[in-house]
């Protein structure tokens, strides 16, 4: 498997992204997705584009790798008029800093409960299509990645879907496992559809009811040689992301001893055939 183990900076969301950077490092991991929380602290800084510079800078004094950013969580795009033009400050503080995979939840547009499955596609078309002009017109270099969801946009047919509609050289997918367990399960059918597409993990575990956002084997129940068999299959080589909240809780010493385990879980998973 040809995937760079990180983790993301939320896990330190109680300090600075520069501090969290900082503390990811000290226990042998050197990469991490940029948090929405993060990316947010980034933004009030100032002018995204400078702001993005700067960051970049620091990361690679510090020699560490940030291709994936998680995008604005509370992003309503379709359900604000403004909201996707807001989006796009966040793309380009998320490209000045050199992350090229960046993940976006669509729009489930909870609020217009009358509309249809088809409607709700339409409308998460129409405003990511804003957001691909933008990228063309300014010659970026990021690639907005979909993550499937819990209800609606679950699937890779469903993101696929919607991709279809649009420049795939500007839009990729995301896997979060954890979501998926609580869906159809199905980890190995959706990496395969997902193909090439596939830019973007959020590993979590769970025991099948909520969304716990576990490490890998502890009480969660999804099939980790699967996941890393398929992977391998797809010539995946984007980073092995952990996205895991549930683990956080804890004094900052103690989420170092948790990131020892992970990256000796992570050497464990490459010995998998």
């Amino acid at each position: 498997m040809n995937a760079k183990l990180a983790v993301w900076t939320a896990y330190y969301v109680d300090l600075s992204p520069e501090d969290a950077v900082i503390e990811t490092k000290k226990w042998g991991i050197d990469a991490a997705e940029l948090s929405d929380e993060h990316g947010l602290m980034l933004l009030k800084r100032g002018d995204p584009a400078e702001t993005g510079r700067e960051f970049k800078k620091f990361l690679d004094e510090q020699n560490f790798t940030m291709t994936q950013g998680h995008l604005w969580l509370a992003c309503k795009m379709c359900s604000s008029d403004s909201a996707v033009y807001d989006l796009l400050k966040w793309i380009d503080l998320y490209d000045a800093i050199g992350i090229r995979n960046a993940v976006l939840h669509c729009d489930g547009i909870a609020a217009e409960k009358d509309l249809s499955a088809e409607e709700k596609y339409a409308r998460n078309i129409e405003k990511l299509k804003i957001v691909e002009a933008h990228i063309k017109e300014n010659g970026l270099s990021i690639r907005i990645c979909l993550e499937n969801l819990k209800g609606i946009f679950a699937t890779a047919d469903e993101l696929n879907g919607i991709i279809d509609q649009l420049d795939d050289t500007c839009f990729g997918i995301c896997l979060d496992t954890g979501h998926l367990n609580l869906c159809d399960r199905d980890q190995v059918t959706f990496i395969r559809k997902a193909g090439n597409r596939l830019g973007a993990l959020h590993i979590a575990d769970n025991e099948g009811e909520k969304d716990q956002h576990m490490m890998p084997y502890g009480k969660g129940n999804i099939k980790w040689d699967l996941v890393v068999k398929t992977l391998r299959e797809i010539d995946y080589g984007g980073l092995f992301n952990l996205e895991i909240p549930g683990e956080r809780l804890a004094p900052l010493p103690v989420r170092g001893y948790k990131l020892e385990y992970i990256r000796k879980c992570y050497d464990y998973m490459l010995t998998i055939e």
